[in-house]
């Protein structure tokens, strides 16, 4: 019997904010995995390890989780003022499925530093020392990033003593500015509020109808309040994700909300689309303890959220959903500015299972229409390993 070879491609393993992803240059995919397609998706699972019945990702490079089952292409830019096009793949675990339809916040912070080890950003625009200032476009959602690279000796600076909540150890800070981070979302006209409301009446049965906040900012956010499905926003994964019911219930939420915001046509295609839109609830302050045993005391924090990624209550908090945060806590009257005590405001910090985070946002209305020029946060990103996935050669 005859027995197909592995292929080897060269990869990057990289923990970007609280995420871990398999990073690729373009050009170095197998010619057939270059463009979109069957053999790309095809690649990625199995690189990854899914579907994956077991749900372990054992066979792959995926971590069983919805923050460490991710793929990423960078490819130099042909787009004016870019150095580097980014293209974000979240890769199912259990099903054959990558989903293309959003942005990774928090991999958003290792893409700069990919690009300038790899050679994708012009060496004349990277200095020696100091911070290399990459302009990212983000091929998912149609937006640029702007990320703010740390340089010493000619070589990306990875160590430091920045700490971000959800990461163990410190490293160097990597700032992001999202420009113009409102979503530019198939049927949703490319309005921060596709419902034109910045509050609405949503009905879901079995719940009932629920006040909503539904925005296009850094990926498609559906917020509902904490108390009005029975929790306090201070929980950790635990007292979600072990409970079916409750899992049940947000993907239905989060279904009949993609269908107001006019990202599906019907409740069926929410399966297809995990990725966006997201599901979060809010809450005012109150103190807890975080999942690293920190304790996070009501002052500490504007206001609480906790918000589910691929189905299940993400450990921290999403970049994208980050920015919808701020975005969402700069405008007066959305339910996460209410939690937060309403008003006008530039910045928040926001308690989540991990901790803390603090992300700006700074909105104006104009002719009736919000908007918001862009929003900004810290991450930081490092390298874990080097070289070569392998995959069989049959299987993309």
């Amino acid at each position: 019997m005859a027995h197909v070879p592995q292929v080897k491609i060269p990869a990057t393993y990289i923990r970007g904010g609280t995420s871990k992803g398999v990073f690729f240059r373009r050009e170095d995919l197998p010619a057939r995995a270059r463009e979109p397609g069957a053999a790309r998706d095809a690649l990625l699972l199995r690189v990854i390890g899914s579907p994956d019945p077991y749900a372990k990702q054992i066979d792959g490079m995926g971590g069983a989780t919805s923050s460490t089952s991710k793929t990423v292409i960078v490819d130099r830019s042909a787009r004016d003022g870019h150095d580097v096009d980014y293209l974000f793949g979240q890769v199912s675990i259990d099903s054959a499925f990558v989903d293309w339809s959003g942005n990774c916040g928090n991999l958003s912070a290792a893409v700069g530093p990919f690009a300038i080890s790899n050679g994708l950003v012009d060496p004349a625009r990277v200095p020696r020392d100091g911070v290399a200032v990459v302009r990212i476009w983000q091929a998912n959602i149609g937006k640029t990033i702007v990320a703010h690279v740390p340089m010493t000796n000619g070589e990306v600076q990875e160590t430091g003593d920045f700490e971000l909540d959800g990461v163990t150890f410190p490293a160097a800070e990597v700032q992001l500015e999202f420009m113009d981070p409102a979503a530019e979302e198939e049927g949703a006209g490319g309005s921060m509020f596709p419902t034109g409301n910045l509050v609405d009446d949503l009905e879901v049965p079995g719940l009932g109808t629920l006040k909503a906040t539904m925005i296009n900012a850094g990926i498609p956010t559906i917020f509902v309040n904490a108390e009005a499905i029975g929790y306090k926003g201070t929980e950790l994964q635990d007292a979600i994700n072990g409970d079916p019911k409750a899992l049940a219930m947000f993907e239905s939420l989060r279904a009949h909300g993609a269908v107001r915001m006019g990202l599906i046509k019907s409740i069926d295609e929410a399966a297809k689309r995990q990725h966006t839109p997201k599901i979060a609830f809010v809450a005012k302050p109150v103190g807890y303890t975080a999942s690293s045993g920190k304790p996070v005391a009501a002052g500490d924090v504007d206001l609480l959220v906790r918000a589910l990624s691929m189905g299940k209550l993400h450990h921290a908090m999403m970049g994208t959903a980050a920015v919808a945060i701020g975005t969402a806590a700069a405008i007066p009257g959305t339910l996460v500015n209410l939690a937060a005590g309403g008003g006008e405001r530039q910045a928040v910090r926001f308690g989540h299972p991990s901790g803390t985070l603090r992300v700006g946002a700074e909105a104006v209305k104009v002719e009736g229409e919000w908007s918001v020029a862009k929003a900004i946060m810290s991450r930081s990103a490092r390298v874990l390993m080097e070289g070569w996935v392998r995959v069989p050669g049959d299987s993309f």
